[in-house]
Order: structure tokens, then C-alpha cells, then sequence
């Protein structure tokens, strides 16, 4: 299906064919460059820069998500994530418009740092939300990610005002983020957006370490330890307890 979208042109660092992590059922994952944020936990430190990857159109993408059709169409779909897919909104509410306009169900896996007027767009062509809630404070924000708590949930309302379903993610890392009132809190400021469907907690790992050393920067959290399977499960159920209405 040729239309005037299919030509918007984007950067795009990389591709996973069969994501299973991504949203609901397998997921064809389109990375896209390009990220505002520094966040001290970030696992894809190669797609900061803007200037990076490599330039494809919509169309380009689209030939690429076809081949998978057979094994992601009926229970999965498409899901664009980073970098921060909303430094790129045209790009991005385009590639959603023509993934929608396929049939393909689509997710955008964002931390929400762009213009709200541009992500309102790409909202508009959005099927679900998976949005990073990194801190549940001010000051959290501002020091280990350059972003900002405010702006996050003013996202996160406008994903409520469109109605489109919402996915909270939280990255749990052990002396930061690990603490049972912090995970609680958490869990409130999720709660109050009525198109919640689920919390998920991420355990901190280091396999980024290797792309760090490649680029010649420090990782912040090289020291830090990866996150316990048994803590992060105890949490879990703090969530759990805090939001009990969720599946």
C-alpha cells in the first residue's frame, strides 16, 4: 500500500525479527536512534546519538516487518522503541500509521521524553503504550537521567486522554531503586492513570558493559550489582498488593 507516509524517512539502529519481551506475543522490534535521555542504567548506549544508524523510509521498514507476517500478526505485532522513538515523531507516527493501516498491532515503547504535541500524533496511531516510570521522584530524575518526572507523567495523562492502553515498566536497581516504599510509590503514581493494564519490574543487568568499553565511555553503574531474582519477585508482590485490581 503506496501513501504519501511511506516515503518519511528515519533513523534506525537496528532490528529484532522475533522480540518476545517487546508487548504481547512475538514482536518485530524497530530500534530506533537517537535519545535526549542519559539514563544511568541504559542498556543501548550506541543509539544516543541522532546522527547515527542508518536512514530508511517507511516503506523500507514495512518490506522488512512483511516477511515476518506469518509468525507476528495474529497475536504480536510491531513495536518501536530506541533510543526514544518520540526524538523522531514524524518518522515514527507515520511507520505506526502504515504498520495500523496493515493490519499490525503497534506498540510504542517510550519514555516519553518528546513534545507533547508531536506525541500526540504519534499516539493517534498507537495501539499500546510501554512507558519507562524510571524515578518516582524530581531529583531521581534530574540525576540519573537528565529527564524529568514532571514531564513523564504529563505523557503518561495525555496516553490517558487518548485512551490508549498503558504498560508501566521500571527498571529495579539494587541501592537506587530496590526499596519497598520507593516500589509502592511507584506503583501509586502508575495507578492513577485509568489505562494501566500492568507494572512490570526489570531487573538491572550489565550486559551493556561490553558496548560501553567499545565506545570509550564509563558505565555510571559498572560497581552496582545486578538485581536478586528473589528481591525483585518480593517487589513484585508489592506491587501486586499496591495495585490489586491489575492482572
Amino acid at each position: 500500500m503506496q501513501t504519501p507516509e511511506n516515503g518519511v524517512k528515519g533513523r534506525i539502529h537496528s532490528f529484532l525479527s522475533m522480540g518476545a519481551v517487546d508487548g504481547p506475543g512475538l514482536r518485530y522490534v524497530v530500534f530506533l536512534q537517537g535519545c535526549p535521555l542519559r539514563c544511568a542504567c541504559c542498556h543501548n548506549p550506541d543509539t544516543w546519538n541522532a546522527a547515527g544508524g542508518t536512514e530508511y523510509t517507511v516503506e523500507d521498514v514495512l518490506r522488512r516487518v512483511r516477511r515476518c507476517k506469518p509468525y507476528i500478526y495474529e497475536s504480536g505485532g510491531v513495536t518501536v522503541t530506541g533510543g526514544e522513538p518520540l526524538a523522531q515523531p514524524v518518522f515514527t507516527a507515520a511507520l505506526l500509521k502504515a504498520l495500523r493501516a496493515e493490519g499490525y498491532h503497534t506498540a510504542l515503547d517510550t519514555s516519553g521524553a518528546g513534545a507533547l504535541a508531536a506525541a500526540r500524533e504519534v499516539l493517534a496511531h498507537t495501539d499500546l503504550v510501554l512507558a519507562d516510570l524510571k524515578f518516582s521522584s524530581e531529583d531521581g530524575y534530574r540525576a540519573h537521567t537528565g529527564g524529568s518526572l514532571a514531564h513523564t507523567l504529563d505523557f503518561l495523562a495525555l496516553t490517558q486522554e487518548l485512551g490508549v492502553p498503558l504498560w508501566v515498566r521500571h527498571v529495579v536497581i539494587p541501592g537506587l531503586t530496590d526499596g519497598e516504599a520507593h516500589i509502592r510509590a511507584l506503583a501509586r503514581m502508575a495507578g492513577q492513570f485509568h489505562n494501566l493494564q500492568k507494572v512490570e519490574l526489570l531487573g538491572f543487568r550489565k550486559l551493556c558493559l561490553e558496548k560501553y568499553g567499545a565506545m570509550g565511555v564509563p558505565f555510571p553503574l559498572a560497581d552496582t550489582p545486578e538485581m536478586d531474582a528473589a528481591a525483585l519477585c518480593r517487589l513484585e508482590d508489592a506491587v501486586r498488593r499496591e495495585l490489586p485490581d491489575l492482572a
